[in-house]
């Protein structure tokens, strides 16, 4: 390519990028790129702070660019104070080399905790863009607040991708994820979604390359259309057969349509009361050894209603098991199982549970 078909180019794409600043700017939107530069070389983590501090109740634009941060960001809960981060489709916000920090890179409602759903500002988002854990960081915390938003966001190579802390609301964080995919770091202790605050909505997600799909210690949530696929190589070193896509330590949890892809155990409870409709679990592979759909660590207690399970055809060294229970006794229920063949199955102790 000649240099005036290069110089076109760039010209071009500076024109593109200078309209989209524009075009945020026209719907009152604060561009971060009027204050720093977005070519992921310089650590621009005290300007994004300065930008959002200084800019309560307005929409922090992203353009898209490469933003590295050494330390969290922190949005206000306080409603008077509170911002929302607008990533464009290809801005990445990515931990910088050496990332050390236990909190999240975007802690949302990181400062200045605040309860009500009554002042207007309360119902703050992230929305868009990517955020890169850069193989260690957690990608993003909802900190504090009562209608936290996270949308459209692609999050990579994280520790963990989103982490739900409990919220101001007597533990209650009341918050909304919808449209995520999350990529971990195949780390044996990587999760997709870290749950410990309560009364939470999730749907629409894909989660891969983590050990646990979900970790759930709250009550209250809703799960709807959620896909964790294990993608790691767990499979010969042992980590594979605690690999959970929903592992559940709490009451009173919704699922419906939410799938595991060849976790060694598909659902897992502590034999607490958690609804499951029309779910299901597959193996495409005889890799790992042992098959669970349903695990319970006490009495199973679980109701699931319209279940699919497929397992591939054994070796003789598979187990494939539809309900592993620790303890017996329990008032738990399956109608409408459908396994797929019945021929692959190693254990029959569900049936005791059919309805």
């Amino acid at each position: 390519m000649s240099f005036k078909k290069i110089t076109l180019l760039l010209a071009g794409l500076s024109l593109s990028l200078l309209a989209m600043g524009q075009s945020a700017k026209n719907k009152g939107y604060v561009v971060v790129t009027d204050y720093l530069k977005a070519d992921g070389k310089k650590d621009v983590s005290d300007a994004i702070q300065k930008i959002i501090d200084a800019n309560p109740n307005r929409t922090i634009y992203f353009p898209d660019g490469v933003y590295v941060i050494s330390k969290p960001i922190n949005t206000p809960a306080d409603p008077t104070k509170s911002v929302s981060l607008q990533l464009s489709n290809y801005a990445i916000i990515r931990a910088a080399e050496g990332w050390s920090h236990e909190e999240a890179m975007i802690r949302l409602g990181g400062k200045d905790p605040f309860n009500t759903i009554y002042v207007p500002g309360s119902n703050y988002y992230l929305d868009g863009g990517i955020i890169d854990g850069n193989g260690v960081a957690t990608g993003i915390s909802i900190d504090s607040g009562r209608e936290t938003v996270v949308r459209n966001t692609s999050i990579k190579n994280t520790q963990v991708g989103i982490q739900i802390n409990r919220g101001a609301n007597n533990g209650s964080s009341d918050c909304d994820i919808h449209d995520v995919n999350i990529v971990g770091n195949k780390a044996d202790n990587s999760v997709g979604v870290v749950v410990i605050g309560y009364d939470n909505t999730f749907s629409n997600m894909r989660i891969a390359s983590i050990h646990y799909g979900f970790h759930i210690m709250s009550g209250g949530n809703s799960l709807r259309n959620i896909h964790p696929l294990y993608t790691s190589n767990g499979y010969e070193s042992g980590e594979y057969a605690t690999s959970c896509a929903f592992r559940d330590d709490a009451n009173n949890n919704f699922y419906s349509y939410c799938y595991s892809d060849q976790f060694a155990i598909g659902f897992q409870s502590k034999g607490n009361h958690v609804v499951y409709s029309d779910c299901f679990c597959w193996w495409y592979s005889n890799k790992g050894g042992r098959h669970t759909a349903f695990k319970s660590t006490g009495k199973f207690n679980g109701v699931v209603s319209n279940m699919t399970v497929g397992f591939v055809k054994s070796s003789a060294a598979e187990e494939n098991v539809v309900l592993d229970a620790a303890e017996d006794g329990g008032f738990g229920v399956f109608t409408n199982l459908y396994v797929t063949d019945l021929s692959t199955l190693t254990d029959h102790t569900y049936q005791k549970y059919m309805r």
